[in-house]
């Protein structure tokens, strides 16, 4: 069964598939989320991270929350992921990164956790800075690495993206051609070495553990503010990312004006408009791929529930009852469950 898992002012959306249908169930939160994971092998646990109230803990895939453990330092958990290759004390590793920037890792499923205190010590931390807060700066994205459990990277906004070999022990800093304006970074199941980027500057990728990146925004212009990719599980080559052609026309449904542009082989970007809504008005989609079939791909925004299953090249909308309220809400947290039940 396919459940996906997705944020909006202060409710959480699950949305599963049954008998080929999809049903969509709004559950109300107790604080406003801003990023979510799901730990695939604890059926029914999620993780979701707060502006000014912490990290949350559901069990029960989001109908009651409680907050998370003692040990994460900042109010502000604007990233939260689970490691699929790491297990300590029967549970999957929890990453959780804050504003201002720190990284913490629990190995007890959220009941405590430990600082990785030597991300601040990178030279290039005093020119960290986030624009609509220029006086600090955060980690956006985490992810743990599916190939080599000890590896992880960190995406700072602003400031790039930083790799562990040693589980946050040690760090090295930004490579050259990487992009500084990290918002979202992914690994391929088939592709051992490769990073994709989705960057406020554009399109990076990495083919060796990210020890050198290239940038490609060929064919973006004008939409190289990209803030979300996934890529085919089956097809490391084809990608979707979300794109918009600045911030101020990305998040705020009454002035965003975003689309989905698609790259496969090594080529130029294209934009994807078949099957997806006008992109006045539509704020930018949050994006996954399904982990296990080749070629679907899943978007959501303000506007609905999206699906493609032709690698990305056209789209359709779930017919689902869309509640007229998230139209004028940003999504927050994209987070997807398969499972044979």
């Amino acid at each position: 069964m396919e459940v996906l898992y997705f944020s909006a002012g202060r409710s959480l959306y699950e949305m599963k598939k049954e008998a080929q249908e999809w049903i969509m169930e709004e559950r109300p939160a107790p604080v406003s989320f801003i990023c979510l994971a799901a730990d695939p092998s604890r059926k029914g646990r999620l993780y979701g991270g707060t502006f000014n109230e912490g990290l949350w803990i559901s069990n029960d895939s989001g109908k009651t929350w409680v907050p998370a453990g003692s040990g994460i330092s900042h109010n502000r958990v604007m990233s939260v992921a689970v490691s699929s290759t790491e297990v300590k004390n029967g549970c999957h590793v929890v990453w959780a990164g804050t504003e201002p920037s720190g990284l913490f890792r629990s190995e007890d499923g959220g009941e405590t956790w430990v600082d990785c205190p030597a991300l601040l010590d990178l030279p290039s931390k005093s020119s960290w800075s986030f624009p609509p807060r220029p006086y600090t700066h955060h980690v956006r994205w985490i992810e743990p690495d599916i190939h080599e459990k000890n590896r992880i990277f960190v995406g700072i906004e602003l400031g790039g993206v930083m790799k562990s070999e040693d589980k946050g022990g040690s760090w090295e800093d930004r490579k050259p051609n990487s992009q500084h304006d990290c918002h979202a970074l992914t690994t391929h199941p088939q592709a051992p070495g490769r990073i994709y980027e989705a960057a406020g500057g554009g399109y990076a990728e990495s083919f060796d553990s990210g020890n050198s990146w290239q940038t490609f925004n060929e064919g973006l212009e004008p939409y190289n503010y990209l803030v979300d990719i996934a890529v085919d599980s089956g097809d490391a080559d084809t990608m979707v990312a979300a794109a918009s052609r600045s911030p101020y026309e990305a998040y705020d449904p009454s002035r965003a004006r975003t689309i989905l542009v698609r790259r496969e082989d090594g080529g130029s970007w294209s934009p994807v408009y078949k099957g997806l809504p006008d992109a006045e008005c539509s704020s930018v989609f949050a994006l996954t791929s399904h982990p296990f079939q080749s070629g679907i791909f899943y978007a959501v925004n303000n506007l609905g529930f999206y699906l493609s299953f032709d690698a990305g090249q056209s789209w359709e909308k779930a017919p689902l009852d869309w509640p007229d309220d998230l139209t004028g809400e940003r999504i927050h947290g994209f987070a997807m469950v398969v499972s044979e039940d």
